[in-house]
């Protein structure tokens, strides 16, 4: 395995390289990252001993593959300041969102190493989903490598950048559709009387028990939610009300939102 960097040390890029390290991908002296000041740096070097610097330069210089994970609103100017250091073998994996591979070539070259990749905050707890998107240049064995990182904290598909929208309105945003279901799920149980910390743990379980019966099962959702509904039950009588107020529409409408609002902001 390469050497790799970050060029930003935040949330995403922590779970990140907490999903490198516990993989044993490569070793900690392997992997440096740098952020404006040191505060989550001090944080990342002692929860993994790796090396840490202020300056993004040193980190593409002693990097193989370089991680861009700062946010959407200065990334041009950081990129603009390390193109220089960016050779013909270095890889650039971009987490931004809005910055498409053409956007990224116009700054380095479109003869640069590009992989735009598209994870979400369940990285920070070990699942992840990503999405990544390789420019021409990559080839087989780099995308196996780079793949192989992001495996390392969930589970990652490689897709055509033109479904990158619809990947943050899946995936990318969905973790926060699924908090506010767990939140009105445990409101729901609180008004039937259960404490509000066991009434989390239970609607919290249950998505998460759920969504794993979707992924091992290899079933259709709905088929899964027909094995739950007994005629008459109670079950069915709930699947009734949801129906009648609209909650597949809705999610339908709120995900399509999320992908029409990221394209106008890809522009």
């Amino acid at each position: 395995m390469k050497k790799i960097g970050f060029i930003g040390a935040g949330n995403m890029a922590g779970a990140i390289i907490g999903g490198i390290i516990k993989s044993n991908l490569v070793e900690s002296q392997n992997v440096i990252a740098s952020a404006k000041t040191m505060t989550n740096l001090n944080k990342l070097k002692d929860e993994y001993n790796i090396n840490v610097t202020l300056d993004a330069r040193e980190v593409v210089k002693n990097s193989d593959i370089v991680f861009m994970a700062v946010k959407p609103n200065i990334f041009d100017g950081v990129l603009e300041s390390v193109k220089d250091l960016i050779g013909d073998e270095k890889i650039v994996v971009s987490i931004a969102a809005g910055k498409s591979i053409s956007s990224m070539e116009n700054i380095i070259g479109d003869d640069k190493k590009i992989i735009r990749t598209m994870p979400n905050t369940p990285a920070l707890v070990n699942e992840g989903m990503s999405a990544l998107c390789p420019n021409k240049n990559i080839e087989d064995a780099e995308l196996k490598i780079v793949k192989g990182i992001f495996d390392s904290f969930g589970k990652s598909e490689v897709v055509g950048e033109y479904l990158i929208d619809s990947v943050i309105g899946v995936s990318g945003s969905s973790p926060a559709y699924v908090f506010m279901f767990i939140e009105a799920m445990a409101d729901a149980a609180v008004v039937g009387g259960m404490p509000r910390k066991q009434a989390y743990n239970f609607a919290a379980q249950s998505v998460l028990g759920a969504a794993k019966m979707v992924i091992e099962s290899g079933k259709h959702p709905g088929e899964l939610k027909d094995m739950v509904c007994s005629p008459g039950g109670t079950t069915i009588e709930a699947v009734k009300v949801l129906e009648n107020e609209g909650m597949r529409s809705s999610v339908i409408n709120a995900v399509c939102a999320c992908i029409e609002k990221s394209k106008e902001m890809s522009k």
